[in-house]
């Protein structure tokens, strides 16, 4: 029925690009960082932007960034590209210029960062900017555990099957080269897959119609030459012409580009692990690209040392060996976003300081948590290697722009992880809040939801409004985005406690072919805080201050500047916006105070609850109409570690409570508090505060030292709302008048009964176009926020509806906000006037199952609010097919990557499942236990492929999963989970997981006003009216059995929808789809077990056999003896002997029995042997044995009779002469392929193609045979079966190959593929191509063969 807020991925709202496109000139194989020149006084000949001296500080701009007296300068335009004056970094870099992030190692929880970026080769003392470039996802993994050796050539074979070359001058003691490959479209993101396929698509074309003109040529000069053809070789020619014609034609409509190979090579040179890669299948230039003129890499760590795949792609990767050489990760970037957020951090432009990052001096190690598989999404695996990777590296702060909702704040694998790195290790964690403002609790995990994290608004300066997003006029004082999301926590927490810049032009990867981009989003407000934090650090190691993440979480946020004027505005912009100057100050004078974070643990009094409160959040009409009181524990937090005795013990603090609200919320005046913690209760009394939003908080004072500011905070959000009391229910606000960022909130309480609104916003008084967010919010115990939003463009003063679904009884914020850039340059403000009216049909289950049975289901409707049209709908659109496990596997990870900080092992269950489909679908894999939580999951990660029976990858997900097509045939879904405690997998060994199928036609259900409406189809119920408070009841039936879909097994679950309201259609298009009803619920049918076979346990009825009785044990016994045989295995010389003894023996029994002979012969086939043309020759006699056994004549001349059906013996004898006529067309179909394996065993092939009459197509060599016997044997098969039948393709493409007809041989190859593609199809299919000397096709039909028939499954 509701739609809850599902935000994933990194938070970032692109806009186009400020600068013109540059190239970087990083095009080589390898590059190497050099150290930076330290003088701004050299030309800068290629820059886009040109130096400019150090900005000093204007008048014109105070200190956040407000425009006082509107006007930019080149200096201030430059610095408000990327905006430091805001938070005061300017200031503190200028006042300490070694203080700029040195010594400081900030690591990058995003899609990865581009080391050839501009700005971060260097830092500004020289150091390597870029520590280390790790892949946590494990997305650029490639498996190279095939070992091989070098031949005398020094060649090898490499994993995609080519011949690579090894270069001499590399040193490899062990002579072990490992192999492995990659496609490369699987490390690129889409948007460069999307160039590379255009640029390469173009080059294809060129070729293909080169070989198209070749081609019509020869037919048109064919058909000079012939101009009457009558004689059946000239029309085989000229049909052959034709079809290659038709063939190339073809070609573009199933064009579909799966990109070039990349084969790796990894060996250890005695020292370090090395990497060489063949990129020869990227070049146009044949000479370029080959692997023996790779300069070879190893783990960037060691060197840091990058290469590019090509000119075209102009893509940086680095490469990192794990595993003993196993695994080769090569790590590319799945987004631009982690690169532009590195560069908002730390970038370091000596000739270009303005453009400089926060904090140029601080280094990188970049942690690559979007999965370039899943189109950047971030994966626990992700997340949990990317922890490791901080402690490995003992980096000091972590900057995370990802995130998504969350059904439990400050809960889950990761948080417990991100706790033990915060509080055990000293990090300071600093993530997004989110880009799903303007509306309350709109924060997103982890950052705006996690106690140790430090969660960051974004905010926007005049300046920046002026610079980087060009606007005409600039507002006239900073203010937060109005996309940035708002807190409170579900639980009460602020979750925004900071604010920052939240949009800049920053670098971006090289191989978006541009130095510079702009983004915005709460993904820049985070590295901007990011690199203030470290420009703190950087100065508190050079004077030896201890670094705390709690202590400078303490000196951020006490010395923030307010954004807004009122209370309430903290749930916006936190404690306000960040002044890196003044943090430091408060850091240095707090630098002998003890590092200590203050725990907040709540519960209301009197009440049990299953996990503590972080804030007081008092947001249903309950609880605003009575006074309650909270008890509030605060237990001081200490890093792991510390002293019992020096620390611990002598703890003690006086500490004055104060309210900011005293008439409201009232506790204590003071505490005194030690290590083991104090609590004290807190009154809230909200009964006389007016409709509407209040914050208020209580806040712990150092009675000895008040210039610390508040030690502690209890946030207290009071969201009052207004009761319906109109019946009909209808509110009405009317005269709100807004100016660009204006945001208005309306709580209300929504009617018991409601279930969907019916809304329209009017506007009026403005001169330009206006842009609003209308947002409404409700907070349900359990479920992620339950959000409605719109995005509404008012060209002129006009009227809009909208309609959307609501849950009955509990508080709805309606919020509406005039884009902050919206409107700008008119001083006319928008007036807006918006009416809701609630509407509903209270039902008595909210979700309907239906049991199986032919019983139908009651329900009961009733309107509690205003009369409305009763007109259920229902429909089953999808079928869940249950599976269990069919082999289930538990193992340890490598200690390389998967080694937790506290040394524990991270291990992994890998589940089987196998499912089959009959016809193509759409399905998509379910697992309830799991999925739809990342953050909110105690178990560490899951990740699932789904690959057909040759291994062939057709979808890959993790937590959402999402539709993928599939044709018919046979799938295996494995899916891995990982954590590190061996009785949670445990219990997961047998997991359920739903196979979900769109079905081809929804099935519509039907509903009743009789119990025994289902089965006598009377009193069918469509329509009727509800009164307020009149109840009515029908029943919805079960589907038709003959409406079930097929391959609906026993236990299937059939899953749809079902409404019963109907809305204005000027509202809704819901049409006669539930779905699209604002107020719908699922509804599901259970599959019931098949009905019994009706002819089972029937007495066949077989006409007397006049055999004697001893005859028909013998054949009885013969019989058995042949199935003896059959059933006899081959795979040993010994097994084989014992085979070839017994149809020995059985030959002499029952000569010239032709089931006995085609037996042998379709044993024979099965053999696998080392001497092949023996082999061959061994069928060629079987076949020749049963096509003997068989009186041809006899046979013909049954054939050709019309005998009557009627007559019993005649259909008994037409049925055996029928199974004899398969067996001689079987021998001979075998007898043709085996003659012509011979031919080419013995090199006879071009006399096979002489006796054809065709062109030579291979120059004999060896010993004669009879070459006319398979032309022979072909036209004997010609009398008994059509050659041109599926059946005998195989043997037609050869003959059709071989007469030198391959346009119509790869006609038929194509169609032997559409009814079965085997491996062999396709191979032939690239030797008939290579013989046409279509090379373009070859190349692409080879790399196909990779996509379609892998050597092995992918890693996780």
């Amino acid at each position: 029925m509701h739609t809850s807020c599902s935000y994933k991925g990194p938070y970032v709202s692109k806009s186009p690009s400020f600068l013109s496109p540059f190239l970087s000139p990083h095009l080589g194989v390898l590059i190497t960082p050099t150290s930076p020149t330290h003088t701004t006084s050299t030309k800068n000949k290629s820059a886009v932007i040109r130096a400019m001296p150090a900005a000093s500080s204007s008048p014109e701009i105070d200190n956040n960034g407000a425009l006082r007296k509107f006007k930019l300068n080149e200096a201030s335009f430059l610095a408000s590209l990327m905006p430091k004056k805001e938070t005061g970094a300017d200031r503190f870099v200028e006042a300490h210029p070694e203080y700029d992030g040195r010594g400081v190692v900030v690591a990058i929880f995003d899609s990865g960062v581009d080391p050839a970026a501009a700005g971060l080769q260097v830092t500004s003392d020289g150091k390597p900017k870029v520590l280390d470039v790790i892949d946590c996802t494990g997305s650029g993994d490639v498996d190279t555990s095939t070992v091989v050796k070098a031949d005398a050539n020094g060649c090898i074979r490499g994993a995609s099957g080519a011949s690579l070359t090894i270069n001499s001058s590399w040193k490899n003691p062990s002579g072990e080269w490992h192999v492995g490959y990659k496609l490369i479209y699987e490390l690129l993101t889409d948007t460069l897959v999307s160039r590379l396929k255009k640029e390469r698509k173009k080059k294809w074309d060129e070729k293909n119609q080169e070989t198209i003109a070749e081609a019509v040529k020869q037919l048109e000069e064919f058909d000079k030459k012939h101009t009457k053809v009558d004689e059946t070789n000239l029309k085989k020619t000229r049909a052959d012409l034709q079809d290659r014609v038709d063939y190339l034609k073809k070609q573009p409509d199933s064009y579909d580009d799966k990109g070039p190979v990349i084969d790796a090579v990894v060996w250890h040179d005695g020292e370090v692990w090395r990497v060489a890669l063949d990129t020869q299948s990227l070049e146009d230039d044949p000479t370029c690209g080959k692997l023996a003129d790779f300069v070879p890499l190893t783990s960037f760590k060691i060197e840091r040392k990058y290469g590019v795949f090509s000119k075209l792609d102009a893509c940086t990767f680095v490469t990192n060996v794990y595993n003993e050489g196993n695994i080769l990760s090569i790590v590319t970037d799945s987004s631009p976003h982690g690169t532009h957020v590195a560069g908002i951090t730390t970038a370091f432009h000596p000739k270009e300081p303005l453009l400089n990052g926060v904090a140029p001096g601080a280094q990188v190690v970049s942690c690559k948590i979007g999965d370039s598989r899943l189109g950047s999404m971030e994966t626990g695996t992700g997340l949990t290697r990317a922890l490791i990777a901080v402690v490995e590296h003992k980096c000091d702060v972590i900057n995370m722009s990802y995130g998504e909702y969350t059904m439990f704040p400050d809960y889950g694998r990761f948080v417990e992880l991100v706790d033990e790195v915060v509080n055990k290790y000293r990090v300071v964690f600093v993530s997004s809040a989110g880009n799903n403002g303007p509306a309350l609790t709109t924060l997103g995990a982890p950052g705006g939801t996690t106690s140790s994290i430090i969660g960051v608004g974004a905010y926007v300066s005049p300046a920046m409004a002026a610079g980087a997003h060009a606007l005409v006029e600039a507002p006239p004082e900073g203010l937060e985005y109005t996309w940035s999301s708002r807190g409170p926590t579900a639980d009460g927490d602020l979750g925004v406690y900071v604010s920052a810049p939240g949009g800049a032009v920053a670098p971006v990867p090289t191989w978006t072919l541009q130095r510079r981009q702009l983004m915005n989003g709460t993904s820049m407000s985070s590295p901007s805080a990011c690199g203030g934090v470290a420009l703190v650090i950087s100065a508190m190691k050079a004077e030896g201050i201890q670094v705390s993440p709690y202590s400078v979480r303490k000196a951020l946020e006490n010395t923030c500047t307010p954004i807004g004027s009122l209370p309430e505005d903290k749930l916006s912009n936190g404690h306000g916006l960040i002044q890196i100057d003044k943090a430091f100050e408060y850091a240095q004078k707090a630098a002998d105070l003890p590092c200590i974070w203050y725990k907040i643990s709540i519960s209301q009094s009197g009440k049990t609850t299953s996990s503590p409160l972080r804030g007081i959040y008092l947001r249903e009409a309950s609880y605003c109409n009575q006074s309650t009181e909270w008890t509030v524990q605060v237990d001081p937090q200490f890093h792991e570690g510390e002293s019992n005795l020096e620390q611990l013990v002598p703890f003690e603090e006086c500490i004055e409570l104060r309210s900011s609200g005293k008439e409201v919320v009232k506790a204590p005046d003071y505490l005194l508090l030690t290590y083991n913690g104090r609590s004290f209760n807190v009154v809230v009394d909200p009964t006389k505060l007016s409709d509407g939003l209040h914050y208020f908080e209580v806040y712990g004072i150092d009675c000895n030292a008040p210039w610390r500011g508040p030690l502690f905070r209890i946030p207290v959000t009071i969201t009052k709302p207004k009761i319906v009391e109109t019946r009909p229910p209808l509110i009405t606000f009317s005269g709100l008048s807004f100016q660009p960022g204006h945001i208005v909130r309306k709580f209300i309480k929504v009617p018991y009964g409601a279930t969907w609104v019916e809304a329209a916003m009017s506007t009026a008084g403005f001169d330009t176009p206006r842009r609003f967010y209308i947002d409404t919010v409700q907070i349900s115990p359990l479920k992620r926020p339950i959000k409605w939003e719109s995005n509404a463009i008012f060209s002129s003063p006009s009227t809009k509806s909208f309609v959307f679904s609501v849950e009955g009884g509990r508080t709805m914020e309606l919020v509406i906000a005039q884009f902050w850039s919206s409107g700008v340059g008119s001083n006319e403000p928008a007036v807006v006037e918006f009416e809701l009216a609630f509407h509903g049909i209270d039902v008595s289950k909210d979700e309907v199952i239906l049991d199986g049975s032919e019983a139908p289901v009651r329900i009961e409707a009733q309107s509690l609010l205003s009369s409305e049209k009763l007109a259920p709908i229902a429909k089953l659109n999808k079928i869940r097919v249950p599976y269990r496990p069919v082999d289930s596997k538990l193992s340890a990870l490598s200690a390389d990557r998967d080694k937790l900080p506290s040394g524990k092992q991270i291990l992994a269950l890998t589940l089987t499942y196998k499912f089959k489909l009959e016809d193509a679908a759409e399905v998509k894999p379910q697992i309830p236990l799991l999925n739809n939580r990342i953050y909110d999951n105690k178990f560490e990660s899951q990740f699932y492929m789904i690959s057909d029976s040759n291994k062939r990858i057709y979808a890959t997900g993790d937590v959402y999963p999402e539709y993928a097509k599939l044709p018919k045939g046979d799938y295996t879904l494995q899916l891995h989970l990982r954590h590190e405690n061996v009785s949670y997998l445990e219990k997961l060994k047998q997991l359920v997981l739903f196979i979900e199928r769109k079905l081809d036609k929804a099935v519509q259900l039907s509903f009743y006003t009789q119990p025994d409406g289902p089965v006598t189809g009377t009193g069918s119920y469509s329509l009727s009216t509800l009164d307020p408070g009149s109840k009515e009841a029908f029943y919805i039936g079960p589907p038709i059995k003959d409406k079930l879909p097929k391959n609906s097994p026993e236990g299937s679950v059939l899953v749809g929808a079902i409404s019963y309201g109907k809305p204005s259609t000027v509202v809704s298009d819901q049409a006669n789809d539930p779905e699209k009803n604002p107020a719908s619920y699922q509804i599901t049918y259970l599959v019931p077990p098949t009905k019994a076979d009706e002819d089972k346990g029937k007495n066949s009825t077989s006409k007397t056999s006049t055999k004697t009785v001893s005859e028909r044990l013998e054949e009885e016994v013969r019989d058995a003896k042949i199935k003896v045989l059959a059933n006899l295995k081959q795979g040993t010389e010994d097994e084989r002997a014992e085979w070839k003894k017994l149809s020995v023996s059985l030959k002499a029994e029952y000569p010239n029995y032709t089931p006995l002979l085609a037996q042998i012969l379709e044993g024979l086939i099965s053999q696998e042997v080392e001497d092949k043309a023996h082999h061959y020759e061994e069928i060629i006699a079987a076949a020749d044995e049963v096509a003997d056994s068989i009186d041809t004549e006899e046979l013909a001349k049954f054939l050709s009779i019309n005998g009557d059906p009627e007559e019993e013996d005649f259909t008994e004898t037409k049925k055996k002469m029928e199974k004899r006529r398969d067996l001689l067309v079987e021998a001979l179909y075998r007898k043709g392929l085996a003659l012509v394996e011979v031919a080419s065993l013995k090199g006879e092939m071009a006399a096979l193609a002489a006796n054809l009459d065709a062109e030579v197509v291979d120059r004999p060599g060896g010993q004669s045979v009879s070459v006319d016997l398979f032309e022979e044997t072909f036209k004997e098969l010609q009398k008994w079966a059509d050659t041109k039948s599926s059946k005998f393709s195989t043997l037609l493409m050869i003959r059709e190959r071989h007469s030198g007809r391959l346009g119509t041989a790869l006609k038929v190859v194509n169609g032997m593929i559409d009814d079965d593609a085997k491996k062999k199809f396709y191979e032939d299919r690239i030797s008939l191509l290579e013989q046409s000397g279509w090379e373009h096709l070859v190349v692409y039909e080879k790399l196909w063969m990779l996509v379609r028939f892998p050597p092995s499954l992918p890693l996780f």
